[in-house]
């Protein structure tokens, strides 16, 4: 049988249906003052948020649009619209859910891996979430796991006002302004001291509305010596006008906490992804970042740590597979703020048939932050000779008592590799996918299981016919 085609081979039949937005509710296309006080009334917002989305918007038209990464020409605000609701209610049972959501759903496996392997999940769909479900014996725990409204206007209403947008100021860069105008769902998650979840939490942002922007917000707080993985997934279908993902992660990881945060973007190729992650790890504490960003035109995407007390650690681990027509620039931070404080980058990039693969680091190192360490291990690799992979370090050490390090590898696939594969009597395809599969072996392998075997699939699939 004949092999397919790359065009035909990789296959996103999954994540490229749509469904029609009958019955649901769009606010109009663009970014003013009315859309904004419009949105606020829709979401029922208490008067210090309706106040803080309208100084929020004063800055984001202040501010000018990033033009030291990827072109952001094609993305234009007054052709997206802000808020689209789809046509129900947020419900904790999955009968609940209107068909062709559900279906959607059921197609990305999302209620098969809560059955299987998650303590509690929350599925996003546009601008609204439309399923929540928390395990009891978790909530019994102390667990605090809900949509980000339902904390805004609930019990915990302080918590939240007394974090939100503390870590991502909207002065921080014109999208983060934005996303603190029209935010819209997300979670919110609180650990008690003490309490390990031993079953990741999962949210699942699926976007199906052409012409819009999805801005949600994730806040998760951990108390003292508290341990918790959460996992973040997204997808889209494919459009030919742009789309926008502006969300904003915000993570407090209290004394001695852990807090693993594993997200898998797999956007399509017509969305600009400008997200922004933040973590504050307190004295002993531990953060640590798994991401894997496959899809999207343009990525914006760089997870911040702040090591504010002594003996914090970070971990950033992290892939990119950028395919024809992306342009994905991605990477991590980390400032060093306290003595003795540690943290760790390893990071794999791909690009084949055009695509462009940027990793940037950034390590700042504070003079008190005496005894840090710090390593950084960034690897490429280009499929053929129209791709291009660059690595940015950048290094502000204020101590003459602190150990940094910088490794950078950029290569192609080696010839001599491939040929003994193949005098083994395995094909050139797949020598090929078996050599760029090992390369990314040990990132993928910190990625959730079900995961990793997508990621894995994915290279298999984008090797298959790439060949000449």
């Amino acid at each position: 049988m004949k092999e397919k085609t790359y065009i035909e081979d990789v296959d996103r039949s999954i994540y490229d249906i749509r469904n029609d937005e009958t019955g649901a509710y769009r606010l109009q296309e663009g970014l003013s003052q009315k859309i904004v006080e419009r949105l606020s009334e829709e979401k029922r917002d208490p008067l210090w948020m309706r106040l803080f989305r309208l100084e929020s918007l004063a800055i984001y038209h202040q501010m000018k649009t990033p033009d030291w990464g990827p072109s952001l020409e094609g993305l234009d605000m007054d052709h997206i619209a802000t808020y689209v609701r789809p046509n129900t209610k947020m419900t904790a049972k999955w009968s609940e859910v209107p068909k062709e959501i559900k279906d959607t759903f059921e197609r990305l496996g999302i209620p098969q891996a809560e059955r299987k392997s998650l303590a509690g999940v929350g599925a996003q769909y546009d601008s609204e979430l439309v399923y929540h479900h928390v395990r009891q014996e978790v909530e019994e725990q102390g667990v605090i796991y809900t949509d980000m409204e339902s904390a805004l206007r609930g019990e915990y209403a302080d918590m939240v006002r007394k974090h939100f947008m503390k870590l991502v100021k909207p002065t921080d860069h014109k999208f983060a302004a934005l996303h603190g105008a029209v935010w819209s769902g997300g979670s919110f998650v609180y650990v008690p001291a003490g309490v390990s979840v031993t079953i990741p939490l999962q949210s699942y942002f699926r976007f199906n509305a052409p012409g819009a922007g999805q801005f949600e917000h994730t806040l998760i707080i951990l108390e003292e010596e508290a341990d918790l993985h959460f996992i973040e997934g997204c997808s889209a279908p494919k459009y030919n006008i742009a789309n926008l993902h502006a969300g904003c992660v915000e993570l407090f990881v209290g004394k001695n906490a852990r807090l693993r945060y594993s997200t898998i973007e797999n956007w399509s190729k017509n969305m600009y992804n400008l997200n922004t992650k933040r973590a504050v790890v307190e004295e002993g504490g531990r953060m640590e970042w798994v991401s894997g960003s496959f899809g999207s035109h343009v990525s914006y995407l760089y997870p911040m740590t702040i090591l504010k007390g002594k003996n914090a650690r970070m971990e950033y681990t992290g892939i990119t597979f950028a395919g024809e027509g992306q342009n994905l620039d991605t990477g991590a931070k980390v400032v060093h703020a306290a003595p003795k404080t540690s943290s760790y980058m390893n990071t794999r990039s791909i690009s084949k048939d055009g695509g462009i693969s940027t990793f940037r680091s950034a390590v700042v190192v504070h003079k008190e932050a005496k005894g840090s360490k710090s390593a950084v291990s960034c690897q490429s690799l280009m499929l053929d000779s129209e791709s291009r992979s660059d690595t940015i370090p950048a290094m502000d050490i204020r101590t003459q008592e602190a150990d940094i390090g910088h490794e950078a590898r950029i290569g192609r696939i080696s010839d001599d590799a491939v040929f003994y594969l193949m005098s083994r009597g395995i094909s050139e395809e797949d020598a090929r996918a078996m050599i760029v599969s090992g390369f990314a072996d040990q990132v993928s392998k910190e990625l959730p299981l079900e995961y990793a075997l997508e990621m894995n699939r994915l290279i298999e699939l984008e090797m298959k016919g790439s060949i000449g």
